[in-house]
């Protein structure tokens, strides 16, 4: 569901009809008198309808632990309820048997997340944008988990990958990229010191992800995060080992508010 916002805008622009933005307000409507009742019991889940109309953004499905057929099923739910819906740690075996069953779903292998946006549903994003950097091709995994949590929130992203300290002559070429961006996520596995770098040439928010990548006394992504929390850098917040969910989710907070005021 859209905001009232978004729906006049998509009127404005001749995206949307009439009659569909008048189904919208109602939806609105319905939600902002009843919102205790907004939730779809499906008795393996109990689906938080109400979310974005709180939020700003639709709940999430966290695809590990379930079976395809429980996505499935939450999937096809939340497309009745929501303009968009986005899907994270999802196997390849398990999204090539849900898009058998649900039309027009796009997979990401590598970031290992599934999403569906409603055609016509989505304003074009601001020129502002968000910074995805990662120190390695080996945290790309992580780092596209955020591009993509942060690209379907609405937000432009910018992605500069494989620029960590070991040359760290490669982040320098990128810098102009990454200091002009509204938020930036950092991935960094290892020792974690690309945040501490970018945390220290910019005047930006900056939110360290540590990934599990390293050899054995990067403890799984423990080390990582341990620097990360530890950083002397101001403007650094720091979410959990491999959360590039969570850090595109805060980036592209911190993005509405900003454009919303420019």
């Amino acid at each position: 569901m859209i905001n009232v916002e978004a729906i006049l805008k998509l009127v404005r622009s001749g995206d949307l009809d009439v009659s569909e933005a008048q189904r919208h307000l109602e939806e609105l409507a319905k939600a902002a008198a009843s919102p205790a009742d907004r939730v779809d019991d499906l008795g393996f889940a109990q689906l938080d309808i109400d979310r974005e109309r709180r939020t700003g953004f639709p709940e999430v499905i966290f695809g590990e632990g379930k079976t395809a057929e429980q996505i499935c099923t939450i999937f096809q739910r939340f497309m009745e309820h929501n303009d968009r819906v986005l899907a994270t740690r999802v196997s390849k075996d398990k999204a090539e048997r849900i898009q058998e069953s649900i039309a027009g779903l796009a997979y990401h292998p590598e970031a290992r997340v599934l999403t569906w946006v409603k055609p016509g549903s989505v304003t074009p994003p601001s020129s502002d944008y968000v910074a995805v950097v990662c120190a390695g091709t080996s945290d790309l995994p992580v780092a596209e988990e955020a591009a993509l949590t942060a690209e379907h929130m609405g937000c432009r992203v910018e992605r500069v990958y494989d620029v960590g300290v070991a040359g760290i002559h490669r982040l320098f070429r990128r810098l102009d990229v990454i200091r002009n961006a509204t938020a930036i996520v950092v991935a960094a596995g290892m020792e974690g010191a690309l945040t501490s770098v970018i945390g220290g040439l910019v005047a930006k928010p900056v939110i360290a992800v540590p990934t599990s990548i390293g050899y054995g006394a990067s403890f799984n992504g423990l080390a990582a995060l341990l620097a990360m929390l530890n950083s002397c850098s101001p403007g650094v917040s720091v979410v959990n080992i491999d959360n590039g969910f969570g850090a595109g989710y805060n980036a592209s907070l911190i993005y509405k508010m900003t454009t919303k005021r420019g």
